[in-house]
């Protein structure tokens, strides 16, 4: 039997194309696919146009439509999330916490990428990156927990709790999660800044205190919002050379970038 796949071959060129369902064995998983959202690698041309074409999409969402022998907590129907990489969990970085360092992460992935009818999930992902969906949350909403994974991950690192200032530069969906989860985590207060206005609107509906066009801000306009203090935690969620230079110039004493 085969299925529809969205085969990448440029920006400009995707193929509905067919491919055999994958056939799955001891230890493994097929997936019925329901959403799977488009991350901003998925769009890198110069680094996708070496390994065309290709099926891609790691932000998932579905179904367990076969469960292979050997698997155990799992069954068909399960609506489920998946990692495209895992780590092996026993190695020299995976036992200092640097997971995404580790040999093994490199080597894992979907069989074939997310933008396809069916994926199989080898044994290593099975074993250690299934998630179940709640029934609350729908297959659209559950293809944000690898984004959010990213998120929650950042700010566990800087560590942002109640009384801090965190500004954050670019407003996309990075930047967006980023504002919602500094607030959960009890930031005092959470200023954003970009260059496009429905982003900073969108900003404000996430919950930003204050928001700046970012060719307007500069540190003494920042200072001048906080109590005359530049950010406890600045997060540069842009991709842009300017503002990777200049995140530094917005953190105050004891501040993190």
């Amino acid at each position: 039997m085969s299925m529809r796949v969205a085969n990448y071959y440029s920006n400009k060129d995707v193929r509905i194309e067919e491919l055999p369902i994958p056939r799955i064995g001891r230890g493994e998983l097929l997936i019925k696919i329901n959403a799977t959202g488009i991350c901003g690698s998925d769009v890198l041309e110069w680094y996708r146009s070496k390994k065309v074409p290709r099926v891609l999409g790691h932000e998932v969402a579905g179904e367990i439509a076969e469960v292979g022998p050997g698997i155990n907590g799992f069954k068909k129907g399960d609506r489920v999330s998946a990692s495209h990489h895992v780590p092996c969990y026993k190695c020299h970085y995976c036992n200092l916490g640097h997971h995404t360092l580790c040999d093994t992460l490199r080597t894992t992935n979907f069989d074939p990428g997310g933008f396809s009818e069916w994926v199989r999930l080898p044994e290593i992902n099975s074993l250690y990156g299934v998630y179940r969906i709640p029934d609350t949350v729908s297959f659209e909403e559950a293809t944000f927990i690898e984004p959010l994974a990213c998120v929650v991950r950042a700010q566990r690192k800087v560590d942002i709790r109640k009384g801090q200032t965190v500004f954050i530069i670019g407003c996309g969906v990075s930047g967006l999660l980023h504002i919602m989860l500094a607030k959960v985590r009890g930031a005092e207060r959470v200023i954003a800044c970009d260059l496009v206005d429905l982003r900073l609107k969108a900003a404000l509906q996430c919950g930003a205190n204050e928001v700046f066009k970012a060719s307007d801000v500069i540190p003494k306009k920042l200072s001048q919002t906080n109590e005359g203090r530049l950010a406890d935690v600045v997060i540069s969620c842009a991709a842009n050379k300017e503002a990777t230079f200049q995140v530094i110039e917005y953190a105050g004493r004891g501040g993190v970038v």
